[in-house]
């Protein structure tokens, strides 16, 4: 799976744009409304989380500024009737802490404002959004990494490299070696020195 492109902006048209990277590939990606708008000028670097939505017909790469995006977007699409592209009208919407805020609220109609969702497909969404979003609110314990620091940082960022499909003991001696060097970072600053690391092969 592509999970993360950095590259130059090539071109720009509709909701995509075109990331072309240091080896010369150029990947066509399509991206919520803020995050096309916050791209940078033709030539600039953009670095994106990505998803690939494999059809029968075509495979679509969809990219995001943050991995709390791409993560709600996987959620979104595992919702019944919910397709790539209506997931990607309601990111272009609602910020992921929006969408958490709407079931906090049970603000079911906030939905409606999605361009293509009406009242009874609001309604649907809302009831698996508020099931699978409500974990998100839970705390959570703190645990001790393995050198002995809280580490939250390091649990989640190892559990958002699984959900990508990579395997702990492929990531886990390279978040460490991460973190010892840089211990300041979130979780998504984590995640992305770790999958720059893995595409260029230092795992």
């Amino acid at each position: 799976m592509i999970a993360y492109i950095e590259g130059r902006l090539g071109e720009v048209w509709g909701n995509a744009c075109l990331v072309v990277t240091d080896a010369g590939v150029g990947y066509a990606v399509a991206l919520p409304a803020h995050t096309f708008a916050a791209l940078p000028a033709a030539g600039g670097q953009v670095a994106l989380y990505t998803f690939l939505c494999v059809r029968e017909d075509a495979l679509e790469l969809f990219g995001f500024a943050t991995f709390e995006e791409r993560q709600t977007f996987e959620t979104l699409l595992s919702i019944s009737k919910v397709g790539a592209r209506t997931a990607l009208g309601i990111l272009s919407t609602f910020r992921p802490a929006d969408l958490r805020r709407l079931v906090q609220e049970d603000d079911v109609l906030a939905l409606t404002q999605v361009t293509g969702i009406g009242k009874k497909t609001a309604q649907h969404i809302f009831l698996e959004l508020k099931y699978k979003l409500k974990t998100d609110d839970a705390p959570q314990a703190v645990i001790l990494a393995p050198d002995g620091r809280p580490g939250s940082v390091f649990r989640d960022a190892l559990a958002g490299l699984a959900n990508l499909g990579y395997s702990e003991g492929e990531c886990g001696p390279l978040l460490r070696e991460i973190l010892h060097d840089e211990p300041d970072l979130d979780v998504t600053g984590a995640l992305r020195a770790a999958l720059k690391a893995l595409a260029k092969g230092k795992a």
